[in-house]
Parts: C-alpha cells; structure tokens; sequence
C-alpha cells in the first residue's frame, strides 16, 4: 500500500515570540522541520513526502537542503489561509489510493512504535489518530468564575493522522467550515468515524519557548 506523508508546516508560529517562524528554530543542531521529516524518512525511505510551507520560505527551506544535503525528493507547496487549506494544497500531489499521514511539521518526536502502529491498524480502518488521556484535573471558565469538569473519557488528539487517500480527498473537497480543527474533524464531518490508537506522551507540538526547551531534552534521551 503506498503511503504518503504531509507535513504540514506553512505556520507562523507567533506563540513562540521568534523572528524565525518555529518549524525552522533549531534543536539538536538542526531544524525542528528536519527532525521531523528525518523520524518519517527512518520509518520509510519510500514514503512520498509531501511539505507544507510559507511561501516566503519556501526559498530558505529550498536552499537549506541543497546546501546540506538533505531532502532531495520532496513536493513542496504553499501553505494557505488556515490549516484546512494548507492540507488540500498538499492532496493535489498524492494519488488517489494508499494512507496519507498528515503530520504537524513542529512534532519532531514522533517514535517508530508510534508509526509502526498507526500504519498497522491504517490497513484495516479509513481513519486512524492517535491519542492519549487527559490526566490533570480541568475546569471549565464561565466569566470571571469558573468549575471542575470530569477528565473521564477525554483524549488529547496528536498527529499524524492516517487516512485512505481518496477518502481524505473527498472529505477535503467540502467547504471550510471553522468547527475543522484537525483532519479528524473534516473526515467526521464528510461521514466517516476515526479509529483513535493509543498515541505517545513524548510525542510533543513545539508551541511555545517551553515545548522547545522541553523537545531539546527529550530529543537527546530519546533519540540520541
């Protein structure tokens, strides 16, 4: 089965308070972006990869790779408006049967258990994410007040998220609607459940100076 990889890094990253934007900070002597790309490539070297990116840094990242080497078979495309936009850019290069893996380009930690199984169970289910509980106690903000809510059956969503490729592009041929948060979301809303599959802990979204100082050390445990 063919297999396909959109790494969606066409953000900003405004959170993270940086001239650059985040997927380009570097971790570990290289960019957050390479690390991610490179945990894919380590899975699969025949995965077709597809890269989401700023326009205006669609040069950077061009010259980037000649000049070390890295990543010469790659489509590279524009990021859009939001999100949404960004991933139906990318579906123009990926054909119309295999698993797509959409990936946040700024979770550079993602394990090889981790794909492994997402993959495995892809196989037999249209729509696989991965996930894990939430364990803090959380409230919900009414004002200026605000009260506890059970944690019970409440699941943080991660990425990648893998789905069969015409699937995927018939559910991304739907107008926009702001309730898409994820891929997940847009799926759901063309008709079709996802399978959630027990996701990783590590498996961290650099959002903030704290996710990198995190991601810098958990980079060196796990992946050293």
């Amino acid at each position: 089965m063919k297999r396909y990889a959109v790494i969606v890094a066409g953000g900003k990253g405004l959170r993270m308070g940086s001239d650059r934007p985040k997927q380009f900070l570097e971790i570990g002597g290289k960019p957050i972006l390479r690390h991610t790309i490179e945990r894919f490539l380590a899975f699969d070297p025949d995965i077709e990869l597809i890269v989401v990116l700023p326009t205006a840094e669609k040069d950077w990242w061009r010259n980037y790779c000649r000049q070390t080497g890295f990543l010469d078979r790659y489509a590279m495309v524009s990021g859009g408006i939001t999100r949404f936009h960004s991933v139906q850019n990318a579906l123009k290069y990926v054909g119309d049967t295999g698993v797509v893996a959409v990936h946040d380009g700024v979770r550079p930690l993602v394990r090889r258990d981790l794909l492994e199984r997402l993959f495995e169970v892809a196989e037999t289910a249209p729509a696989v994410v991965p996930a894990v509980p939430v364990v803090e106690s959380v409230r919900r903000m009414e004002g200026e007040s605000s009260h506890p809510e059970s944690r019970d059956g409440l699941m943080r969503v991660q990425t990648p998220q893998l789905f069969d490729a015409a699937l995927l592009k018939s559910a991304y041929a739907q107008p926009f609607s702001p309730s898409f948060t994820d891929d997940a979301s847009v799926v759901e809303a063309a008709g079709t459940p996802v399978r959630l599959v027990a996701g990783d802990r590590i498996n961290l979204k650099i959002t903030t100076p704290d996710d990198l100082s995190l991601a810098s050390g958990l980079l060196t445990l796990f992946f050293s």
